[in-house]
């Protein structure tokens, strides 16, 4: 803690601007410590409180833009790069769909408190055909709520983060490799989670040209389409056959996969 407010006193607006830009840009940064410190010294008065307000909410907007562009012309190609550097990518961008389907507008104002999904609704806004207009209005809107609710505090209780900052100086080291163990930890157990799952998962998994092979050679398989709603708007094109089922639905459609024949499942 005490490192970052000296690089912050030191570098001051450019280290608030360049981090939450990485952050928003995808890059996995805690920013909310960054905003805190930044909001402390705006409240000793080495920095400006609107100033730093101001730098947030553009590097905000920028990061965010950036994505929004990216939704729009590149598509599921991005959510699948994004989802890549998530610990779930399996069900990383179902449930940010699933969210920006129930509601676009409260899912990119609130999307900077929502770890994950952050990075996430501006590709998918770009991609559901918001405007430009409506989405950096709201991203704006969000961007601004989300950068007063950790500057606020740290200008309000400067003072008492400056003998939080003491006593970190004194017992820091232990803290911090206490929470880089938590940290080695939790990334160990989601890995080995999410290898045991894909071991199970090889299993029952075919090749598109396994698939292609059998339907070529009229064996009776059963195809169930299980794309999201945003996904086939993308593509529409589905597999000569094939049941559509979106995946939220399939609690109440399963009635109509047949129990006497080989089912195959296919999503994005």
């Amino acid at each position: 803690m005490q490192s970052l407010v000296d690089t912050l006193v030191r570098n001051g607006y450019l280290v608030v601007f360049l981090w939450v830009f990485a952050a928003q840009a995808g890059i996995p940064l805690p920013a909310i410590p960054v905003l805190l410190a930044a909001g402390a010294l705006a409240g000793t008065e080495h920095l400006d409180l609107s100033t730093v307000a101001a730098l947030s909410l553009f590097a905000s907007l920028l990061g965010d833009a950036l994505w929004f562009v990216l939704g729009r012309y590149r598509g599921n190609r991005v959510l699948a790069l994004l989802c890549r550097l998530s610990l779930e990518p399996d069900a990383c961008v179902r449930r940010t769909q699933d969210s920006f389907a129930r509601n676009q507008v409260l899912t990119v104002v609130i999307a900077k408190f929502v770890p994950g999904l952050s990075t996430m609704a501006p590709p998918l806004a770009g991609m559901s055909g918001m405007s430009w207009t409506r989405f950096l209005w709201l991203d704006a809107f969000g961007a601004l709520v989300w950068t007063l609710a950790f500057v606020l505090p740290g200008y309000a209780f400067a003072d008492r983060l400056e003998l939080l900052v003491e006593h970190a100086a004194i017992g820091g080291t232990w803290l911090l490799a206490l929470l880089l163990a938590v940290i080695v930890v939790f990334l160990l157990v989601k890995i080995w989670l999410r290898q045991t799952f894909l071991r199970r998962l090889r299993i029952a998994r075919i090749e598109p040209a396994e698939l292609h092979r059998r339907l070529s050679a009229a064996e009776p398989l059963f195809l169930v389409d299980l794309r999201h709603a945003f996904d086939f708007e993308s593509e529409p094109r589905v597999i000569p056959g094939a049941l559509r089922v979106p995946a939220e639905q399939l609690d109440e459609l399963h009635a109509s996969i047949p129990r006497d024949r080989d089912v195959v499942l296919y999503c994005t």
